[in-house]
């Protein structure tokens, strides 16, 4: 670990604490919301653990997670429209709280939470497993095809447990329309992987061998 990294890292959280905040916030006109406050402790606390751990055991893989510069001109695309996503998402979370639209049950929200929570160990478990992942999408020198763990039932297991984590955020801000809009990452994500597959084909050796050998990309029997 070294203090750039550590310096790095924190900048980027707090900066995302700050920015994630003012969109619920600000919006809702009042900090007086628990499905805002619950939405942030879910979100940040594990990230700040998962943080620390990578600091200590995978410095090279916390570097590789903060790393954002895609260089895929489709990859950029999908960045983009993420972001455009979740900024409408998060400030329609906050308006439907501060003039009660469409807002959902309680006992969805908490539903939510847990599955939110549930997306993150798997998230976790993804990390451990794969020591390449980095957030933008690149072979990088040395890699290998990982085809073991949960790399053996689905090809994109990460994006798999964010498939899960995006689509429950709507749930724990108590939105329908938040939900709603989170449903577009279905679409992005879809266009994600497969121009990653084609980066991947042409660049990793024995990856053509590993799409014949686990068959489905995201969900097992369905696709």
């Amino acid at each position: 670990m070294t203090k750039k990294l550590f310096v790095q890292a924190m900048a980027k959280y707090f900066a995302g604490v700050i920015l994630v905040g003012a969109l619920l916030f600000l919006p809702a006109g009042t900090l007086r919301w628990p499905g805002g406050w619950l939405f942030m402790a879910i979100l940040f606390i594990p990230m700040f653990c998962a943080g620390l751990v990578m600091m200590a055991k995978s410095p090279a893989l916390l570097e590789k997670r903060l790393s954002a510069k895609e260089r895929e001109g489709e990859q950029r695309t999908v960045v983009a429209l993420s972001g455009l996503m979740f900024l409408a998402a998060f400030v329609m979370a906050g308006l439907s709280f501060r003039f009660g639209w469409l807002q959902l049950p309680k006992w969805l929200t908490y539903a939510g939470a847990a599955l939110f929570l549930g997306a993150y160990a798997l998230y976790g478990e993804v990390l451990r497993e794969n020591e390449y992942l980095s957030r933008t999408i690149e072979v990088q020198e040395g890699q290998k095809v990982v085809d073991t763990g949960l790399y053996g039932l689905v090809r994109h297991p990460m994006y798999a447990a964010t498939l899960i984590l995006f689509l429950s955020m709507g749930l724990v801000l108590g939105a329908l329309i938040s939900f709603l809009i989170l449903l577009f990452y279905v679409p992005i994500i879809v266009k994600r992987i497969l121009n990653e597959e084609k980066v991947l084909t042409e660049g990793l050796e024995g990856y053509g061998e590993y799409v014949e050998k686990v068959r489905y990309r995201l969900v097992p029997f369905v696709w």
